[in-house]
């Protein structure tokens, strides 16, 4: 075993330092040697060292060097160093993490990181809150909690008796809510389709003065950061204006929320903290390896009512807080330890300067593309750049072009009828060089393929 550890360990070391100096997106020839997995099921036990060279020297090629410094495809980072060796030894520990006495060390440490999380993010310290896989998961857990909390209120058990029979539920939510929270409300029964979608503006934030009268259990979702052009729902005036109707508020904030972590930023998430519950996602900006997700809910006994569940064998009853209770899976790696790593290495002001300056780096991004000629669709509040090369057409052959080009990678977008180029700035690892030699490439692709 050690010496098939050290080996994965060079040859990880070797393609991380390899990144900057190989195309971004992974190369035809790369992606076609990949039939190279497809044998048929070994009849015997084979060699683990070759299977290990077999996947580092066919797999690594046809990857995306989403790692890497000019991956702005996703709004995802590539891993800090200390979470991708902190995951690698939460691994070789192996701990299921779930319940605490039999994992008291990742549990402890989820706890902790939970609370760090709690003071970074401006959320209220009562909060109960769970790690899962990503965005879509925490939204559903939060949402899951919601859908408890507003029909106790009239006295339905959704867990012991379903939906079948119970008091209708209505849901608000934006015209253009995240896909990963209409497919959390369909998983929970409550309707993909039967949402009231309130109307948006031009950069995609809920209008205020369209928002609906709310009357009977009612779950308001919002979002905080759009996710194609960053911006913010009206959170702390829609708090305001339903306080003492009894709405449960939710807030999507698979990236956005972040911005609370960053002093020229926080004001886009103000009177956040009034709302119910919130989602997001840490390996999204705090850079941490996948998959980490993270439901946030200020009553912890909601949470708890919809995700714990007992059983004969499981040693559920300590003083100690219980992992399992608060996610729907009771088997999964100790995602809290990868937080808990980042979060000690970088310190608050490590978090802040590396949210600030992918804002920053954003804002570039759309002053260089503007000053070449192109269309920024966007107010660029945070860090996303929506740009147009010209007709639908005309951006779609630019982007084709540049992601072939190999220096960096960014996606499409179809955004309020306009065909853009989706930038996401989101990497601890991305400088201003990389930035400037990002824009030149996209500059100059873009011209020729124009």
């Amino acid at each position: 075993m050690k010496e098939l550890l050290h080996d994965a360990a060079s040859r990880a070391v070797r393609y991380l330092e390899g990144l900057d100096a190989r195309a971004v997106a992974p190369s035809p020839a790369a992606v076609a040697a990949l039939t190279r997995f497809d044998e048929p099921l070994p009849a015997e036990p084979g060699s683990a060292g070759e299977t290990l060279r077999l996947l580092d020297e066919v797999g690594s090629p046809a990857t995306t060097a989403m790692a890497g410094r000019r991956f702005f495809g996703f709004v995802i980072g590539g891993s800090i160093p200390v979470t991708v060796a902190s995951s690698w030894l939460a691994t070789a520990w192996d701990q299921n993490t779930g319940l605490y006495r039999p994992t008291p060390g990742t549990a402890q440490l989820e706890q902790v990181a939970l609370r760090w999380l709690l003071e970074l993010l401006g959320l209220p310290r009562e909060c109960g809150a769970g790690f899962v896989t990503g965005a879509t998961v925490a939204n559903f857990t939060a949402l899951a909690a919601a859908r408890h909390a507003v029909l106790a209120r009239v006295g339905w058990n959704v867990e012991a008796n379903g939906l079948f029979g119970a008091p209708p539920v209505t849901v608000i939510v934006s015209a253009e809510s995240h896909p990963s929270v209409t497919k959390s409300l369909g998983l929970l029964g409550l309707g993909r389709s039967r949402v009231v979608a309130v109307p948006v503006d031009g950069q995609g934030r809920i209008k205020l003065d369209a928002f609906p009268a709310v009357a009977g259990p009612t779950i308001v979702c919002l979002q905080a950061g759009n996710v194609n052009t960053g911006s913010f729902d009206p959170i702390g005036a829609i708090c305001e204006r339903l306080r003492g109707t009894g709405a449960w508020i939710h807030v999507d904030g698979a990236f956005g929320l972040w911005a609370a972590a960053a002093p020229s930023r926080a004001p886009l998430v103000s009177g956040i903290g009034q709302a119910d519950s919130w989602a997001t996602d840490a390996h999204k900006w705090l850079n941490v390896p996948y998959d980490c997700g993270l439901a946030f809910v200020r009553d912890p006994h909601a949470l708890k009512a919809a995700m714990a569940i007992t059983a004969e064998y499981l040693p559920t009853q300590n003083e100690q807080r219980n992992p399992g209770d608060f996610t729907p899976e009771l088997s999964r790696r100790a995602r809290g330890v990868d937080v808990w790593a980042a979060l000690r290495t970088l310190g608050r002001a490590g978090v802040a300067e590396m949210i600030e300056r992918n804002c920053a780096q954003a804002r570039r991004f759309a002053e260089g593309l503007a000053a070449a000629g192109y269309e920024i669709l966007n107010e660029v509040v945070l860090n996303q750049v929506l740009v147009s090369f010209g007709s639908p057409e005309q951006t779609r052959r630019v982007i084709e072009a540049i992601q072939a080009e190999g220096t960096c990678w960014a996606g499409i977008t179809v955004w309020q009828g306009r065909t853009a180029m989706r930038i996401s700035v989101s990497s601890w690892a991305t400088t201003d060089a990389d930035v400037e030699q990002s824009l030149q490439a996209m500059i100059r692709v873009a011209g020729s393929a124009r």
